[in-house]
């Protein structure tokens, strides 16, 4: 990942209700959301998470998938583990002490 990636799914992230789309894609797993879904459950209109989440696609962070008339999005997770590869990449100068509290936290228990 170079700067201009990281700063676009920095960006992408950088705005309530598209951190909390992203969240709720992280949780749904492989099997996503429904836009029309997600608008509910975030309680936004349609078309404005629409727009948001256009933002989070192109941003590499979600993916979308037509089934009939529903437009499923899926969390990204290659994006995201991109985007903290790049932020940790010369973690600690190093030192493992120092980052293994970090990489324990963010390890996935499931």
């Amino acid at each position: 990942m170079d700067t201009k990636a990281a700063l676009d799914s920095l960006s992408a992230l950088a705005q309530p209700t598209r951190l909390e789309a992203f969240r709720l894609l992280v949780k749904a797993g492989a099997e996503g959301m429904p836009a029309g879904t997600l608008a509910e459950t975030l309680g936004a209109m349609p078309n404005t998470l629409s727009t948001h989440l256009g933002i989070l696609t192109r941003a590499g962070l979600a993916v979308a998938s037509r089934e009939g008339r529903v437009i499923r999005y899926t969390a990204q997770m290659d994006g995201m583990r991109d985007l903290l590869a790049y932020l940790m990449e010369d973690c600690c100068n190093g030192n493992p002490d120092i980052c293994n509290p970090l990489i324990e936290t963010i390890t996935c228990s499931c």
